[in-house]
């Protein structure tokens, strides 16, 4: 090689090996920025050239600066960081849900409950007690509160989640565009006479803009050649050569609460599978909130109907002049137990027990009613009932404009109720104690509330007749059709502990994807993140070679200086 080539080799050599400083110098800067990627010089032997029988190389050449990114290890921490997401959001939700139960408390479901049915063996004790039958109805309106109060802070939460859904979309939409907006100055930039290295800010830029997208909603990257990229929401596009399509939510409904599903502007897709935080939080609201919440239906409608079956067919210290139901038929020719006469509470086929009191002799007339619901000939309906009341002496029935049961009995006269094994009395409202038909419309009579001494605790023995009280303090632990022939007291403790136990394992789920990711995290670390230590020593090394090439330019500059003075 001649001295101009050495020299030539040994001035190119500094010029990189001062670019190697520079972009070691740039990490080193960039060491606690989040989501740096390191960057390094990618260097290859020069082209090699014939100088006489030998074949010389010609140094070295950078072919360009290039971001330590294994694109194989971004897809997996993308997929890990969604199934993460949506799991920590239900876990999450799982907690506060239990704080809402307040299941270890001294005012939570259970003892509300319990409450509500000592105060009856209490008032068995002194059925002719004003206060003590004044204080079961205090705590049959706390155990409404409760249930109420309940059921409209998981409402609350549901709420919340429709709020969260709203931020998370716009969220994304941000992140969208701003890739969208990031992908043509990158292809730019790396086209413009600089393709042979990366566009390192605006890919760290986009880079992050991705993961935190991919915590939102699943996503799929594909890089272009051009340095662009298509970016993939399950089968649906995101962006696609230069095409965009965002996020929208949608009104929809659960029952009678209203909710936001989201879907894609373009497609029309509902983004509803394969995790992240928005299927998180939708999934948390209709799957967790809403079950809860239709499971405290179920035991509201259960502790409603055994508690009403029972007081219908039991006395208070008085009857009643007139009394009208709670429930409403929609159609009052229609069987009872049909879905056109929409009850909530269906009555079955049996019988009941009208009892007509002078209330001056005390004298009493008992009428059997018959409820015919078999299924054979023709079915009792709401009319065919007013018809068979109406041909008892001293009383008048009829259907009020609503589409309620009225029964009143003549002046002089009172109305009392005995056993009843159609529960006809129950599903329309007739002599109970509650109304309603779930946690959020649940309430007490008020005709009982406005009126002790109507609340049902014998059966006809008199004042000191406790009977009806004893069989209303057992409600709590009867099988209930409502509950699959489960008791109260099972299915509010099957609640509850379902509740612990779903919230403790969806914990576990949550820490195992969590670490699954973390661990991907870490190796992306070892490959992309910045070591002060190691970066440091590729200074040190780079300025020994500097100081190497230099050397060689003085020693080149020496032999120029003998060969001239020869």
């Amino acid at each position: 090689m001649s001295l101009n080539g050495a020299l030539a080799v040994a001035a190119r050599s500094l010029e990189i090996f001062s670019a190697g400083v520079q972009v070691a110098s740039n990490n080193i800067a960039n060491a606690n920025t989040p989501g740096y990627v390191r960057d390094a010089v990618s260097l290859t032997p020069a082209g090699s050239y014939k100088s006489g029988s030998l074949l010389v190389g010609s140094g070295v050449s950078a072919i360009g600066v290039r971001q330590q990114l294994d694109s194989y290890l971004e897809s997996r921490i993308h997929s890990a960081n969604t199934s993460a997401a949506s799991s920590s959001v239900k876990s999450s939700v799982w907690q506060r849900l239990e704080v809402t139960l307040n299941a270890l408390g001294d005012e939570d479901l259970a003892s509300q409950l319990n409450s509500f049915v000592t105060q009856l063996q209490t008032l068995s004790g002194s059925p002719d007690s004003a206060g003590q039958r004044q204080i079961a109805l205090q705590e049959s309106q706390g155990l409404v509160d409760h249930l109420t109060f309940l059921r409209g802070q998981v409402d609350d939460l549901r709420t919340s989640l429709n709020d969260q859904v709203t931020s998370q979309v716009e969220e994304a939409n941000r992140l969208i565009n701003q890739i969208a907006n990031l992908n043509p100055k990158i292809s730019s930039l790396e086209a413009n006479g600089l393709n042979q290295s990366d566009a390192g800010a605006l890919r760290v830029e986009r880079l992050n803009a991705i993961n935190r997208l991919s915590e939102l909603i699943p996503v799929k990257v594909i890089e272009r050649p051009s340095g662009q990229i298509d970016l993939y929401s399950g089968s649906d596009y995101i962006i696609l050569d230069g095409h965009t399509q965002n996020l929208r939510t949608v009104p929809s409904t659960d029952g009678e609460f209203g909710v936001l599903s989201v879907e894609t502007t373009v497609t029309r897709s509902f983004v509803a599978n394969g995790g992240g935080e928005i299927q998180g939080t939708m999934e948390a609201r209709d799957e967790i909130l809403g079950g809860f919440t239709k499971q405290l239906d179920q035991l509201a409608a259960a502790v409603i109907h055994e508690t009403n079956r029972i007081h219908s067919q039991g006395e208070g210290l008085e009857g009643y002049a007139t009394v009208t139901g709670t429930y409403a038929v929609e159609d009052a020719n229609a069987a009872l137990n049909s879905d056109a006469a929409g009850l909530f509470f269906d009555p079955q086929h049996g019988n009941f027990t009208l009892k007509v009191r002078n209330t001056t002799s005390g004298e009493t007339t008992e009428s059997v009613i018959a409820i015919d619901l078999d299924g054979i000939g023709t079915e009792t309906s709401l009319n065919d009932l007013v018809a068979s009341l109406n041909a008892v002496g001293q009383v008048t029935a009829q259907v009020t404009a609503d589409g309620k049961l009225q029964i009143s009995a003549a002046s002089g006269y009172e109305l009392r109720f005995g056993n009843d094994s159609s529960g006809v009395l129950a599903s329309l409202g007739i002599n109970t104690l509650f109304t309603g038909t779930d946690s959020g419309n649940i309430g007490v009579n008020q005709t009982v509330a406005g009126n002790q001494k109507l609340l049902a605790t014998g059966k006809g023995g008199g004042p000191g007749d406790s009977s009806n009280a004893v069989l209303l303090s057992k409600v709590l632990t009867g099988a209930s059709k409502q509950l699959g022939g489960l008791s109260i007291t099972q299915f509010q403790d099957n609640l509850v502990g379902g509740v612990a136990q779903s919230s403790s394992a969806e914990q576990a789920v949550s820490k195992g994807f969590t670490g699954f990711r973390d661990s991907l995290l870490t190796q992306r670390e070892q490959i992309s993140g910045v070591s002060i230590d190691e970066e440091t020593l590729n200074i040190m090394n780079l300025q020994r070679t500097y100081q190497a090439s230099a050397r060689i330019i003085t020693v080149v500059d020496e032999l120029f200086n003998t060969l001239l003075n020869i």
